[in-house]
């Protein structure tokens, strides 16, 4: 069945993702599935436990829009304790059905026809096509490599009066490489004086390495009062599947980003708001997961000396950077696909 009539994309240029992409052909060849960013072990088992009980006491209709507020009340209690940062869990933090919602439903309540949003590349993919949807146009600036650092000073040279939002993210996804308390002294100066909102993906907060302190752009008050930031339980209890995200910003932008956020999804899952309000409560588990996630990435790296393969500085997140070309001189995706 086809529809004969005209469509015109609004994303003319996109296919299905490379996420789904790789995993198919994973999944084809029966080969390790490094394509997207999500652990192969399970949740621990009291995190069910809760979800159960949830359920089983009745916690299964709609949730309120921004979330159940004993949720959002420990969202607050983390965040201040973390990063002496505080939000009212009223209305400075709503929970949302995986971070890429909140990701999306951002730039689609800021962002206007012909405002440039800046995209630090490479990035994840969902940024680009949510800034095409709403009508607006990415400006990528491309980082140093082989470090994956920002030149700030080329940096500042993008913005412009059409300059509306610039997009950070650290732990980053995919160079694994960490913005530091410099960067954010050097991005502050930039944004100075301007209408310029920060949307800072920060779901691999808990995720860094090698006693590496997170810099949550909620550390620089300047900063943060202009910040949206988006987290992720999924990220942080292995938990991906169950797609639960949140988002944090200012009453005067929340507000607007919940305007529209209504019409996405309304609410997210409610029993699973209940368990993650519950398993807040084990701080350790969140504390100490760098320790646990830097024992595999060491693992994996100590497996990879001796072959031709470039091993890059690794500080955080799900992904290892590896050059592979004294393998082949091939692109990237020749090169998966082999």
């Amino acid at each position: 069945m086809n529809f004969e009539g005209n469509i015109n994309s609004k994303l003319p240029n996109v296919g299905t993702t490379i996420f789904s992409v790789m995993s198919a052909l994973a999944n084809e060849h029966k080969a390790i599935n490094l394509a997207q960013g999500f652990p192969d072990f399970d949740c621990i088992p009291e995190l069910k436990t809760m979800v159960n009980n949830a359920i089983k006491n009745g916690y299964n209709q709609y949730a309120p829009m921004p979330g159940i507020l004993s949720l959002r009340e420990k969202i607050a209690e983390k965040t201040e304790n973390l990063y002496s940062a505080i939000y009212n869990p009223d209305t400075e933090i709503t929970i949302m059905p995986g971070a890429t919602l909140g990701i999306y439903a951002t730039i689609n309540a800021l962002i206007k026809e012909n405002d440039e949003v800046i995209v630090i590349e490479p990035a994840y993919d969902s940024y680009i096509p949510s800034i095409e949807l709403a009508g607006g146009k990415a400006i990528v600036y491309e980082m140093v490599f082989p470090e994956y650092k920002i030149d700030w000073d080329k940096f500042k040279k993008l913005i412009n009066i059409r300059t509306r939002m610039i997009i950070i993210n650290s732990p980053h996804n995919p160079t694994s490489t960490t913005l530091s308390a410099e960067d954010f002294k050097k991005l502050e100066k930039i944004v100075d004086n301007s209408d310029i909102i920060i949307l800072s993906d920060e779901v691999y907060e808990h995720i860094i390495f090698d006693g590496l302190e997170h810099q949550s752009i909620m550390r620089y008050p300047k900063l943060a009062e202009r910040s949206v930031v988006i987290s992720s339980f999924g990220k942080t209890y292995h938990t991906t599947g169950w797609k639960m995200g949140y988002c944090l910003a200012p009453a005067n932008i929340m507000v607007q980003i919940r305007k529209g956020y209504q019409f996405m999804a309304f609410s997210a899952n409610t029993p699973l708001q209940y368990a993650y309000t519950e398993i807040l409560d084990k701080k350790e588990l969140y504390l100490e997961l760098g320790a646990f996630y830097q024992e595999k990435r060491d693992f994996f790296r100590k497996a990879l000396k001796g072959s031709k393969f470039k091993i890059f500085d690794c500080n955080g997140s799900y992904f290892q950077t590896l050059g592979y070309d004294k393998i082949n001189t091939i692109s990237d995706m020749e090169m998966a696909n082999i």
